[in-house]
């Protein structure tokens, strides 16, 4: 460790502590002007895009509408049921925003 009760000591930890600020502000830096980038070339958006694309959606709705289980239509549009249900919470019906 360092031993700070001497001023050699001091002086080195202060230095160290520099660096390790002006590190942190870099990273930051760096983080800032990526996310900047990335929002500019792929919009505002960020994160994973939905598995349940209109076209999914659309045929849930149908198949809703003719009857079929929730259990069935998730399996038809290729989802797990738990998927399926966070998009149309009541299970059939207008589909969760």
């Amino acid at each position: 460790g360092i031993d700070t009760a001497t001023p050699t000591g001091r002086l080195l930890f202060h230095i160290l502590a520099s660096i390790a600020e002006m590190e942190r502000e870099l990273i930051r830096e760096r983080t800032m002007a990526g996310l900047l980038a990335a929002r500019g070339k792929n919009g505002p958006g960020r994160g994973r895009k939905s598995v349940l694309t209109p076209k999914k959606r659309a045929t849930a709705m149908k198949l809703l509408a003719a009857g079929d289980r929730p259990r069935d239509v998730a399996e038809a549009i290729g989802v797990s049921v738990a998927t399926f249900y966070r998009h149309f919470p009541a299970g059939g019906g207008e589909p969760a925003s």
